[in-house]
């Protein structure tokens, strides 16, 4: 009953989702909306819509950290196949017949998805500092990507929490 959801492939990889995602993506979007309705006075209306385009730039971001691990590992010699979505964030894939690696490759692969979101932070922490004071939903869209990025896909990835970059690196570190 596991199905899984193919969204196409993009720069080689592949690109898929499990039904959890979609629970997921309508769950922000539920939280989202009650976010803008009730603590940013944005009407009912606008709250969805500017929730629903929230949602969508959390995935981007997320994405975006996920093409980091895939530029990291083109890099050492052993690249993924694919990225696969589930609940709110997403995991790597890698072949399957995959040799045993060294830790530093694991370590330069895991640290590939921080680098690039702490990237895309510190671009979008130029235009947020840039559009201060946030007088409309715009503007507080681009303050939630700069926070996402920061806190979730950043500093977020190295919390050693069992399926993150961090517990990658934790794993791995000493074996270096």
């Amino acid at each position: 009953m596991n199905k899984i959801i193919r969204l196409g492939s993009l720069f080689g990889l592949k690109i898929l989702a499990q039904p959890t995602a979609v629970f997921g993506s309508l769950l922000l979007w539920l939280i989202f909306s009650l976010a803008g309705w009730l603590w940013l006075d944005l009407g009912v209306g606008t709250a969805v819509l500017t929730a629903l385009i929230a949602t969508f730039l959390h995935f981007l971001g997320e994405f975006w950290h996920q093409l980091g691990h895939a530029w990291a590992a083109k890099r050492t010699g052993y690249p993924m196949s694919g990225v696969m979505f589930l609940w709110v964030l997403a995991a790597s894939l890698y072949p399957q017949d995959e040799p045993e690696l060294p830790a530093r490759t694991h370590i330069r692969r895991a640290l590939g998805g921080p680098a690039a979101s702490l990237l895309m932070t510190v671009l979008m922490g130029l235009v947020v500092w840039g559009i201060r004071p946030y007088t409309n939903p715009f503007d507080y869209l681009a303050l939630f990507f700069f926070l996402d990025n920061l806190l979730v896909f950043t500093l977020g990835a190295f919390l050693p929490l069992g399926f993150t970059d961090g517990d990658t690196l934790r794993h791995y570190w000493p074996l270096r």
